[in-house]
């Protein structure tokens, strides 16, 4: 492997590889070749492959974009004061998780209480679960982990009185003094979960302080529910909903709900600089304004970045950032019909490539023959296994059956759980991309 290699839990965990360099290869291991099966990932990694010794189709990582977007978001939140705990569902990758971390992430945000206990497994410390801990399974499990380790860090999410009460039943069992930290969760009207105003929101951190149970560790949300682009509505409707969690947080504050420090958390990937622009200014970890704050930004699809929606909606893409961030990953596949003059099918379809916040975009030709494509080409559907590349005004030698494409893609939250081993080459820009690393996922 490259020595990034995710450094496991001291558990016995048989499910999950210590040393991801040690999986074995298979069938199961969409694109690889047959003659790399029953190879480690380090033994075939030795034989220094090409992109291009790979089946088609098949979703890459650039290593080069991966580096450069670590370092440009890392950098962009310690100017701004703010602290990364990025989203992990994003990748599922521990690897990824685990780059992140060493470039000064705060911790990692997962989605679901199964997600938590997979990065506990593999060694992480400090978790903020961006949804509700209800399930009795999951609570009784995160209250013995928190037993068994005093410096093991999980925040929770809640967003009603009724869901604390299920918390603190479900709790009622665990040793004497185990209580699990949540964060208040504001939503906003026509969003998604959260309460439903500073009035709710403040009886729901009533019913926590006053739980034996539970500990307000601070207030949050997620401003992506409540626009998708970048319209002066859009942008008014973030800042506003932002405003409102600085203000509880400073109510809060004043009533003594918390205890020793607070957390102001919101942040996806579309709208840091507008957290950054209402939420940074509450940033106070030392304490010298009153309760020690820290503010967490949960960006997660920065680090893969895209060529559709993040690319255009992002304050950090090329065009609106002196060091923008790049598309790390792309789709590569290959035209297996011609059938009319000005259609090509590709081999990549719904269960390869993500296509919920738009469809793939050729870029260009692939391999030796590597040229850009005609104007206007463009991919109209997906279906399972194809793509309907649509050249208008073209011809048959424009695509041939068996030449490959480059496609940008976008929404990496849904690219990496369509592959259990995501190969990374070197550089999407190369004439003949190496194979450096391959990234399992954790789905």
């Amino acid at each position: 492997m490259t020595g990034r290699s995710v450094v496991a839990a001291d558990k016995d965990v048989a499910a999950i590889p210590n040393e991801p360099g040690e999986l074995i290869l298979g069938p199961q291991h969409k694109s690889l070749p047959p003659a790399a099966w029953g190879l480690t990932v380090r033994e075939f990694l030795a034989t220094a492959p090409h992109l291009d010794e790979l089946q088609t189709p098949v979703l890459t990582m650039d290593r080069a974009a991966l580096d450069a977007n670590l370092a440009v978001m890392a950098d962009w939140a310690r100017t701004a004061g703010v602290r990364l705990a990025p989203h992990g569902k994003t990748s599922m990758s521990p690897q990824l998780w685990f780059e992140q971390l060493a470039a000064g992430a705060w911790g990692i945000t997962l989605a679901t209480g199964w997600q938590v206990q997979v990065g506990r497994a593999l060694g992480l410390n400090r978790i903020m679960l961006a949804n509700a801990l209800l399930d009795p399974i999951g609570l009784r499990w995160a209250a013995a982990e928190i037993v068994a380790d005093p410096n093991f860090e999980l925040f929770s999410w809640v967003d009603g009185v009724d869901s604390v009460r299920e918390m603190e039943r479900h709790l009622a069992d665990a040793p004497e003094g185990v209580r699990l930290s949540v964060i208040v969760e504001l939503g906003g009207s026509h969003g998604r979960t959260g309460a439903r105003g500073k009035a709710a929101a403040h009886e729901i951190a009533d019913a926590v302080h006053k739980s034996a149970r539970l500990k307000l560790a601070g207030i949050g949300g997620y401003e992506g529910a409540l626009a998708h682009d970048r319209s002066a509505e859009a942008v008014a409707a973030v800042r506003s909903y932002l405003g409102e969690i600085g203000t509880l947080h400073r109510e809060l504050a004043a009533e003594g709900r918390y205890e020793d420090a607070a957390i102001i958390t919101a942040g996806g990937s579309a709208y840091p600089d507008l957290v950054v622009e209402q939420l940074a200014e509450y940033a106070d970890e030392e304490g010298a304004q009153g309760i020690p704050t820290t503010v967490v930004l949960r960006s997660g699809a920065y680090l893969i970045h895209d060529d559709g929606f993040y690319s255009g909606i992002s304050p950090l893409a090329a065009g609106r950032a002196e060091r923008p961030l790049r598309s790390a990953m792309h789709g590569w596949a290959r035209s297996v019909s011609r059938p009319e003059t000005e259609l090509a099918l590709l081999d990549a379809g719904k269960r390869d490539l993500p296509f919920d916040e738009g469809l793939p975009v050729p870029q260009r030709m692939a391999g030796p023959a590597a040229r850009p494509l005609p104007t206007g080409a463009h991919v109209s559907a997906l279906n399972d296994q194809h793509a309907f590349l649509r050249l208008p005004g073209g011809s048959a030698a424009d695509v041939p059956v068996g030449s490959v494409v480059r496609l940008g893609l976008s929404h990496p939250c849904t690219a990496f759980d369509k592959w259990r081993l995501i190969p990374v080459i070197d550089d999407a820009e190369a004439a003949r991309p190496r194979i450096v690393d391959f990234l399992p996922t954790y789905f």
